[in-house]
């Protein structure tokens, strides 16, 4: 028995020294020193390396290094949060030293975040922590339960005080782990709360897509395939079923159940929603964020109709703050451009923020990290 166990013990002790030698173990990639980045993987029978990178317009070829590993070191990166995947002679992969992983839609990337400037909310910081919580609520309009990611503040469990509450919408082809895992909101949101930047508040995140009941894999459909353009999310369904979600918040949670303590934004088709929802519901919020959004209705329902009426009726209540920010490279820009015209004519106030930059999550972070403190003040 003895001899057995020396013997599994120098096997055991052969395969790890083997296993560092092939790179297996103890490779750190991606490896960020200050503002550069550096990646490097081993496919030792690859052919051709190419980094897909949303820091570059074109895929970058990774150069072959001792050892059978593929290298590649960026130039200085400006403060933001990173995706990138590989392409290993053709096939596309997560960077396999890597275990940050993130969903978009229907892909996974690899993601690093260089800090510095509103990057630093991103990280997650040695500060009180909020909650991250998922719940049903039974939707009447679509005929089922439906979920939602829901952020209380630290100190929520602990006290009996109630909080205003941010609706926090995503875009097309997401759902309702989009801003809480891609986004960074949660983090952000115990960043800025910790620093006094913003006011303690609850974020609701509920799934935008009618045609779903919750994130792929988290319904009863299974392992359903991920489709891109849902059904039934430009027909006013939504809109008009948004305040079954309003009603279970305020039922199951702590919060202040007054417009000048409830705020909606949203990006792209989530700023679609934001948009309606605001204007054909006045009395539900006093605080309005578009971000990157799509304004020009995509069908002819009430809910869309007779819009410039509707705006007229928000600016006469008790709105607050309605901001809309935009890249000016986004393909968008028009759409937004139209909506400020017609806000200008009917004398609508509101704060516009021009980025640069186009339709990508970079911006709608830092569109979150400069909404949020405006906040409920």
């Amino acid at each position: 028995m003895k001899r057995i166990s020396i013997w599994l013990l120098g096997c055991l002790l052969s395969l790890v020294v083997v296993a560092q030698e092939s790179g297996v173990v103890g490779l750190k990639s991606p490896c960020v020193n200050g503002n550069v980045v550096e990646i490097v993987i081993d496919a030792p029978d690859a052919h051709e390396v190419l980094l897909q990178a949303d820091w570059a317009t074109s895929p970058i070829a990774m150069q072959p290094i001792d050892g059978g590993r593929w290298y590649y070191s960026s130039e200085a990166l400006l403060p933001g949060m990173y995706t990138y995947t590989l392409l290993v002679d053709g096939v596309v992969a997560t960077d396999p030293s890597s275990p940050y992983i993130v969903r978009n839609i229907d892909r996974l990337y690899s993601y690093f975040i260089i800090t510095g400037s509103h990057a630093d909310n991103y990280v997650v910081c040695d500060v009180p922590h909020g909650s991250v919580t998922t719940a049903w609520y039974r939707s009447e309009q679509s005929g089922c339960h439906r979920r939602l990611t829901i952020y209380t503040p630290a100190g929520y469990e602990t006290t009996d005080r109630s909080y205003p509450v941010l609706y926090l919408l995503h875009g097309m082809g997401g759902d309702e782990t989009s801003w809480s895992e891609l986004g960074r909101a949660t983090v952000i949101l115990d960043n800025l709360i910790a620093s006094g930047r913003a006011l303690p508040m609850i974020v609701v995140m509920p799934n935008g897509n009618m045609a779903q009941q919750a994130a792929p894999g988290s319904s009863s459909r299974g392992l359903e395939a991920i489709n891109f353009r849902l059904p039934r999310t430009y027909n006013a369904e939504f809109e008009s079923a948004f305040g079954e979600i309003v009603n279970y918040v305020d039922r199951h949670y702590r919060t202040l159940p007054q417009a000048s303590h409830r705020a909606i934004a949203g990006l792209s088709m989530g700023g679609y929603h934001t948009h309606y929802i605001s204007a054909n519901y006045p009395q539900w919020f006093s605080y309005v964020g578009l971000f990157s959004p799509a304004i020009n209705p995509r069908s002819d329902i009430d809910m869309y109709r007779n819009i410039d009426a509707k705006l007229d009726i928000l600016r006469h209540s008790s709105l607050r703050l309605y901001w809309i920010a935009i890249g000016q490279d986004d393909f968008l820009y028009n759409e937004v451009v139209e909506l400020r015209n017609r806000l200008n004519a009917i004398n609508f106030p509101y704060v516009y923020r021009e980025s640069s930059g186009g339709h990508v999550w970079e911006n709608w972070r830092i569109y979150l990290t400069e909404f949020v403190p405006m906040l409920f003040r």
